[in-house]
């Protein structure tokens, strides 16, 4: 297979058409895995700012140690990635809903397979995690179904979905979900494509103690200038 291009992995899901293609970008030269769903562009590993930041942002706001945490969607890891960097991390449970994404990363197929399905404190869960969130994530044994913190990169933004099921999740009643599956002090971050949405603030903000929309900027190498998104980080 040319190193210029290889479909590494293409299957049909409920979602649509998945595909993991691995090119060779030809002025960097290095190789770029991305990810597709039907004619979108999912996520490329040569933009991860975005995902990390989710991770990094939302475990700054949180205190204490031995932290069990919940990541939503795993695309190319570099979420769960971020979390396991910090050393209070004692379980990361990371709900993806694609069995053939967490199979990309168990065949070491992405380039964090080997790190993430080599750490003991990273679990990965097929399910879908919105349904999960409204029944109540499960954490395991006896253990409250309580989490230090939740983080989630699955839709463009809060009203740019993937699926329109995931539409309760954003509603006061939906984020009320969350909130009760957090601990004292716990922490609630999500990803989105757009600027802040102040009407999306004043909702997290009815349900939570205290929001922050904080802009993500990072280079494009495409444009030569810089693109930016917004994590929203809510506390209990």
């Amino acid at each position: 297979m040319s190193r210029a291009f290889e479909e590494i992995d293409h299957q049909t899901t409920p979602m649509g058409e998945i595909s993991l293609r691995r090119r060779l970008e030809p002025t960097l030269q290095v190789d770029v895995f991305e990810v597709k769903l039907g004619d979108e562009f999912l996520m490329s590993s040569l933009f991860t700012a975005s995902e990390e930041a989710v991770a990094r942002l939302g475990l700054e706001a949180r205190l204490g140690d031995d932290l069990d945490v919940v990541v939503g969607g795993l695309g190319l890891g570099y979420t769960a990635k971020v979390a396991l960097e910090d050393p209070r991390i004692t379980r990361l449970q990371v709900i993806e809903v694609l069995p053939q994404v967490i199979g990309w990363h168990r065949d070491h197929l992405v380039p964090l397979g080997v790190e993430l399905t080599s750490d003991e404190r990273c679990h990965f869960v097929q399910g879908d995690f919105f349904a999960m969130v409204a029944e109540g994530i499960e954490r395991g044994g006896d253990r409250p179904k309580q989490f230090d913190a939740i983080l989630v990169d699955i839709d463009h933004t809060p009203s740019h979905l993937l699926s329109a099921d995931h539409a309760s999740f954003y509603s006061p009643e939906g984020l009320t979900r969350v909130r009760d599956q957090l601990l004292s002090g716990g922490v609630f971050a999500l990803w989105s494509d757009d600027p802040p949405d102040n009407d999306f603030v004043a909702l997290i903000d009815e349900v939570f103690a205290e929001v922050k929309a904080h802009i993500v900027s990072f280079p494009n190498f495409y444009t030569g200038g810089e693109s930016a998104c917004t994590v929203y980080v809510a506390t209990c």
